[in-house]
């Protein structure tokens, strides 16, 4: 297969952990401003940022490098203080998306290490 662009993982990876996230948060409330509150708080950079860091230890050597890379990748932040969250995020997605279209088992594996 093919390698795809970085860019394209971490664009499929961050409406995969939406989704994921959305799944999981629809079911804990009818009401939509907690709904959007419960959802966007574990969507911001500043949380997968963490997650990212929790499964620092648990990354393969390629997915290590795929997180890297991933974070390497050119994004349009300007404040310094931001852009090593948003970098952060987008290794994140970027490693989501990669799962996602390489290994779902793995995926899956990682969303138990993370507990969602």
């Amino acid at each position: 297969m093919e390698e795809m662009s970085l860019k394209n993982y971490a664009y499929i990876g961050d409406a995969v952990w939406e989704l994921k996230i959305r799944s999981k948060t629809i079911t804990m409330t009818n009401n939509p401003r907690n709904l959007h509150k419960l959802t966007t708080e574990k969507v911001k950079a500043s949380y997968q940022a963490e997650l990212l860091h929790k499964l620092e230890e648990f990354l393969t050597e390629e997915e290590a490098d795929i997180a890297r890379r991933g974070r390497n990748l050119p994004i349009p932040v300007g404040r310094r203080q931001i852009q090593t969250e948003y970098r952060q995020a987008t290794a994140f997605e970027t490693l989501i998306g990669w799962w996602y279209l390489n290994n779902k088992e793995r995926l899956e594996e990682i969303y138990k290490i993370i507990g969602e």
